[in-house]
């Protein structure tokens, strides 16, 4: 009996595939990606994460203290019962209608009280005879802590919705009024001399040289402005309300429910954090010709 020849298989091909129908294909072609691109977004996604490294570890921290009850869930609860909380509450829309008062409440009394920062910012910044008649007094009020007007404002307002406007608008008016201020009176003088030479009209002169010059310095104050804007709707919230937030929160306290207390409690961080957001992003826009505000390439 003759044997046959032992044929040799044939080497596999690691820089193939096998794919049904089409033969064949190149692997390697599929995955050699370049290195370049592929570093640069490793390293976006790494600064991306960056920030939240330190917030996930405390949360993590957080969570383990808990579970092995170094934390009593009356004092602190674990961060899966608020986020299960939050999940109720969300569930039930009572979250979402607490969070629409609230930031209505936020956003009418910034535009009362930003607006009236703005305009007499830009008045006493521009003319002489208004910051004569008007700064020294509003430098005179602005020394008084906003808080210290609430038996005065109840005495006005009662505990109405006029009373929390009042005090957010009066919160966030000085910081716009003063960086407004200050941005207009910062303006380059020969960028002005400079526009007076080219023949630009005053209107023109304001809206194309002492407008964009102090913007920069406007939204600092915008952004101090937010940060106060969500302090204050806090404590206004707290003094007597029927809805919103601080309404939830002060209410849960009632009932000793820690988890929904620090639920309103990280929302106002949230929405502080997305107004903040916001006010950077206007920042991106608005000042995109501005070399400081362009992002490196």
């Amino acid at each position: 009996m003759t044997r046959t020849p032992h044929e040799a298989s044939p080497t596999p091909q690691l820089d193939v595939i096998e794919t049904p129908g089409y033969g064949f294909l190149p692997l390697f072609p599929l995955f050699s990606l370049p290195a370049e691109p592929i570093q640069r977004f490793l390293r976006a996604v790494g600064q991306r994460l960056l920030p939240w490294l330190v917030p996930l570890a405390l949360i993590a921290l957080w969570q383990l203290s808990a579970s092995r009850g170094w934390l009593s869930s009356r004092v602190l609860p674990a961060p899966l019962d608020v986020a299960t909380a939050a999940w109720t509450l969300a569930e039930s829309g009572e979250l979402w209608t607490h969070v629409k008062v609230s930031a209505g409440r936020a956003l009418t009394g910034l535009a009362i009280g930003g607006g009236l920062g703005l305009l007499l910012g830009l008045l006493t910044g521009s003319v002489r005879v208004f910051e004569t008649l008007l700064d020294s007094t509003i430098q005179m009020v602005r020394n008084v802590p906003a808080l210290a007007m609430i038996p005065l404002v109840i005495l006005w307002f009662g505990i109405d919705e006029s009373a929390k406007l009042f005090l957010i608008a009066v919160s966030v008016f000085f910081p716009i009024y003063l960086n407004t201020f200050h941005g207009i009176r910062n303006v380059d003088p020969q960028l002005i001399e400079m526009g007076r030479t080219y023949g630009l009209s005053r209107w023109q002169l304001y809206r194309q040289i002492i407008l964009p010059g102090a913007l920069s310095s406007i939204l600092v104050g915008l952004r101090f402005s937010l940060g106060l804007m969500w302090v204050i709707l806090i404590v206004a919230e707290t003094i007597s309300a029927q809805s919103g937030i601080g309404y939830m929160t002060m209410n849960a306290r009632e009932f000793l429910q820690t988890d929904i207390v620090l639920v309103g409690i990280l929302l106002y961080a949230l929405l502080g954090k997305l107004a903040d957001l916001f006010a950077r992003a206007l920042e991106q826009y608005w000042l995109r010709w501005h070399p400081g505000y362009q992002k490196a390439l």
